[in-house]
């Protein structure tokens, strides 16, 4: 007979996403996720081939988890704006493996489509894509800085995030 699964798929991501908020990147180890669930390291091969691909299964929860909060958030990029600079703040590590090869392209294009339909309502069909690229690349940039606390000068970083944001819809809308 069998003997039964002492932990699952859900457990081991859901502890390997605490231990790398907790301890980034270099503490997410089979051990560390192993003694999380409450077994052995060998037992986490059953449910996860090796290291990379850990880091892209929680990864992918992340970018899901990100996803499901901007379909449900207001269509129009200063909503999910907001959307996506909570779930950086929240998650910072698993926000920096978004944008590594760990980030699988499916989960990335499932959680860009509410940016991609937001900027669609601003510059029509033709340049949909670019315009979410370039706000996303303003947005990730932005909170890279901000997360590692870049924005030294004085000022407000609040400030200056809605400043940015706002000259990047007008832009946008110029165009439209």
């Amino acid at each position: 007979m069998p003997t039964p699964q002492r932990t699952s798929h859900t457990a081991i991501i859901t502890a390997a996403r605490e231990i790398l908020e907790a301890d980034g990147p270099a503490g997410l180890t089979m051990q560390a996720v192993a003694a999380g669930v409450g077994v052995r390291a060998p037992s986490l091969y059953k449910h996860v081939r090796d290291r990379d691909a850990l880091l892209s299964a929680v990864t992918e929860a992340a970018i899901d988890e990100l996803g499901e909060r901007l379909a449900s958030a207001d269509a129009d990029l200063r909503a999910l704006a907001a959307v996506y600079r909570a779930h950086a703040h929240a998650q910072p590590e698993a926000f920096r493996l978004m944008f590594t090869a760990s980030a699988r392209l499916d989960a990335l294009q499932r959680a860009a489509a509410p940016v991609i339909d937001a900027a669609r309502g601003l510059v029509g069909d033709t340049h949909a894509l670019d315009a979410a690229r370039l706000f996303t690349a303003w947005a990730t940039g932005f909170l890279n800085m901000e997360l590692a606390g870049a924005f030294r000068l004085g000022g407000g970083v609040d400030a200056a995030f809605t400043y940015g944001l706002e000259r990047l819809i007008r832009g946008l809308e110029v165009e439209s």
